[in-house]
């Protein structure tokens, strides 16, 4: 399973989608179990591990590809685990959603924090040190060279880093909004002014 899941994440070539990413966000995961702690971990690792198995820049159904995938898997190699196969396509489906989404979206599921905390574990790359941070936005500027005019992808990106910062709140929970929301910011800001 490992083995077909590392090969779906090197297909196309990624400069950040790929499997060491699924590494980086895994950490955020393990912070998290040993923090505040997981209401579904299998399911939550599994999404991790799944979000981005399907990345082909510049497409709009990545993520239902993904999460296709991943219910797929779940019934070949885990059909005896009583995994919540719903809930994994769920929450990377929702990775569609970063952005535009907010802690109380998810108000009234009991499930709440685990969304929040898998969803800021994506996006806790935003709040890394300066210079891992900048090494992530060049990656995400080559995986689009070639597949959407650079142009195009620099209006894009600008526009959805301008309304991160804008948001009164970068993570959906508490636990990374206190440890990355001020880095995040100020990588933020100095991406969207060119103060690098």
């Amino acid at each position: 399973m490992l083995h077909a899941l590392e090969g779906a994440y090197a297909r196309p070539p990624r400069a950040y989608h790929h499997f060491g990413h699924v590494g980086d966000v895994l950490r955020h995961y393990q912070a998290v179990a040993e923090g505040p702690g997981w209401l579904q971990p299998r399911e939550v690792r599994l999404a991790v591990l799944y979000h981005d198995a399907v990345y082909v820049p510049g497409r709009k159904d990545n993520e239902a590809r993904s999460a296709a995938l991943a219910r797929a898997e779940i019934a070949r190699w885990l059909p005896e685990a009583e995994v919540d196969a719903d809930r994994v396509a769920e929450l990377i489906e929702l990775t569609a959603r970063h952005g535009q989404l907010s802690p109380g979206d998810f108000r009234s599921s009991p499930l709440a924090a685990d969304t929040c905390h898998f969803l800021d574990c994506d996006m806790a790359i935003l709040g890394a040190d300066p210079a891992v941070f900048d090494a992530y936005d060049r990656a995400i500027a080559a995986e689009y060279r070639g597949q959407v005019p650079g142009w195009l992808f620099r209006i894009q990106r600008r526009r959805f880093l301008k309304g991160l910062l804008a948001r009164p709140r970068i993570y959906l929970s508490d636990f990374f909004h206190e440890r990355f929301d001020a880095q995040a910011r100020a990588n933020l800001r100095r991406c969207v002014t060119g103060k690098r």
